[in-house]
């Protein structure tokens, strides 16, 4: 580790930022407090911070008595606002780029900067922190051994249908983002597509006054969100996780495996199911749920 990299109380050991570098900037979600001290080394040492909305980025700077310039960088002006971004680093300038809340350009402004900069030749350095994707998979005690992350559903109904549908046949634990005008709609959506066996996670205002995490059946969603309307207001995470008899299926031994896959390549799934069962023993319903994952329809 070198000395810019210190992590000492010193303040000549602060890290600072360096000339002609984009630093991708975690903030906090909602506690002020969540931020780290290299985010803090960084927002007070850069010449420039691109946010989201300047106006909730100058809060956090102000708390922190940090007087940095910030510019506007949001997802309507981001196409123009980049090139300037990149012209600044070119001259050997050094940009902190934050979002209103959380990680930069994970469903957030963000990412075609980055693809800029990287395009460039422009270093581009991770300050990681809070992310709403990390702490809600943290406290969602997922059975499935991987997730998807897939971000906003879209705002129209059908699209939403088809995008949830396809959603369903993941292997995983599916994670989305969503709006407070919106989630009830999603949530019924979310049932429709998925079915009612499966484990809904939904949290809410990730560590802000009103947090919210509950695990519940897919099947008791619609209800949970009727039963209170304040479970209707803030920002979402929702995470569909798989149910038992998915999660077993997705931990089938090697040799069942490839029983299954080379059948599969010959046969339904259900008939493939059938045999593989026959001749290993596994339940012939984990053996099929594997199969339709692997072969959905």
């Amino acid at each position: 580790m070198s000395g810019t990299d210190s992590i000492d109380g010193n303040p000549a050991d602060r890290f600072r930022a360096r000339p002609g570098t984009l630093y991708v900037v975690a903030t906090p979600l909602g506690n002020l407090r969540d931020v780290t001290l290299r985010a803090l080394d960084v927002l007070a040492s850069a010449d420039v911070v691109a946010a989201e909305d300047t106006r909730v980025t100058a809060r956090l700077l102000s708390h922190y008595g940090i007087v940095t310039r910030t510019l506007s960088l949001h997802a309507h002006n981001e196409a123009g606002r980049a090139q300037d971004v990149i012209a600044r680093l070119a001259a050997q300038q050094s940009v902190a780029l934050v979002t209103d809340a959380g990680t930069p350009a994970v469903s957030d402004p963000g990412a075609r900067l980055v693809r800029d900069a990287h395009e460039a030749g422009i270093p581009v350095v991770a300050v990681p922190g809070a992310s709403a994707l990390t702490a809600a998979v943290s406290v969602a005690g997922l059975r499935a051994g991987s997730f998807v992350f897939a971000g906003f559903p879209p705002a129209q109904s059908k699209a939403r249908r088809e995008w949830l549908d396809a959603a369903a046949r993941l292997p995983a634990a599916v994670v989305m983002y969503e709006a407070p005008h919106r989630v009830a709609a999603t949530v019924g959506d979310i049932v429709a597509s998925f079915g009612d066996t499966r484990a809904l996670v939904v949290a809410r205002e990730i560590t802000k006054t009103f947090e919210t995490v509950a695990r519940m059946p897919l099947g008791d969603a619609v209800a949970w969100f009727a039963g209170d309307a304040n479970r209707l207001r803030g920002e979402f995470v929702l995470i569909v996780d798989t149910d038992e008899q998915e999660a077993a299926a997705a931990t089938l031994d090697e040799t069942t495996e490839r029983w299954l896959a080379a059948l599969l390549a010959e046969l339904p799934p259900a008939r493939a199911a059938r045999l593989v069962a026959a001749v290993t023993g596994v339940a012939r319903d984990v053996v099929y749920a594997r199969a339709m994952t692997l072969k959905p329809g």
